[in-house]
């Protein structure tokens, strides 16, 4: 076999994979939509469907996470492309974990179906966060699709405004709970929540982190926003 041709197969796993990665990110996506949606209409049906496909996210990861094993024993990739296949595993696992979350609320929003909340409760606020880390999660796929750089580097800056988002519920919440103590049962399962949909804001950072680190070979892990600049540039 030439080297172009396996030059040229090797290319095509690495696509392969790597379109495995957004079929998994997409399915998470409207995982945490559909727990977004199941908490502000108070669905008990779509929390139960949000647990279901929590199974098919966990087997993409283990599928995926084989596949990857295989590429890498066979392959042995140096460079770009073993920083790709070292991305796609981070990439994957913060997906996994982004599901986690949306079952978490799935599981939260049942508890609040079967003993009754408030509908005083923010529930529409956290609803909004909820839309911020969807749609930061959906630009870090957009851009681990494109190895886009400058995209990525736009989700690190906009978690911050999830992680204030998050902040601002918590002010509320505790404000419930000091002047209706019958909240606090309600307001701590909502402060479950606004944290679940914090932590899909930060896989989203994660996997801009990574695709950062395929393009540039640089670890921009806990590095300043300046210095992430800069690596970016």
């Amino acid at each position: 076999m030439s080297d172009k041709h396996m030059s040229t197969q090797f290319d095509a796993e690495l696509s392969g994979i790597s379109n495995r990665v957004l079929e998994m990110g997409g399915v998470v996506e409207s995982q945490v939509a559909q727990a977004l949606h199941a908490l502000t209409h108070f669905s008990g049906e779509t929390a139960e469907q949000v647990l279901k496909t929590e199974e098919r996210v966990n087997q993409m990861e283990v599928e995926i996470d084989r596949e990857l094993s295989a590429i890498i024993a066979r392959r042995q990739p140096t460079a770009r492309d073993l920083r790709l296949l070292i991305a796609v595993s981070k990439s994957i696992a913060n997906l996994e974990r982004a599901g986690d979350e949306a079952a978490r609320i799935a599981r939260v929003v049942q508890r609040l179906i079967s003993v009754g909340v408030s509908t005083r409760m923010p529930v529409s606020d956290i609803g909004f966060a909820g839309e911020l880390a969807i749609a930061l999660l959906r630009k870090s796929l957009d851009a681990f699709a494109r190895l886009d750089t400058a995209r990525a580097l736009e989700v690190l800056k906009q978690d911050d405004q999830i992680d204030q988002e998050f902040e601002g519920l918590l002010r509320k919440l505790i404000t419930f709970m000091m002047e209706d103590p019958r909240t606090i049962s309600a307001s701590i399962d909502l402060v479950f929540v606004a944290k679940a949909v914090e932590r899909v804001g930060d896989h989203a950072k994660n996997v801009a982190e990574a695709i950062i680190y395929v393009v540039k070979g640089t670890d921009v892990r806990h590095a300043s926003m300046a210095d992430v600049e800069n690596v970016v540039r």
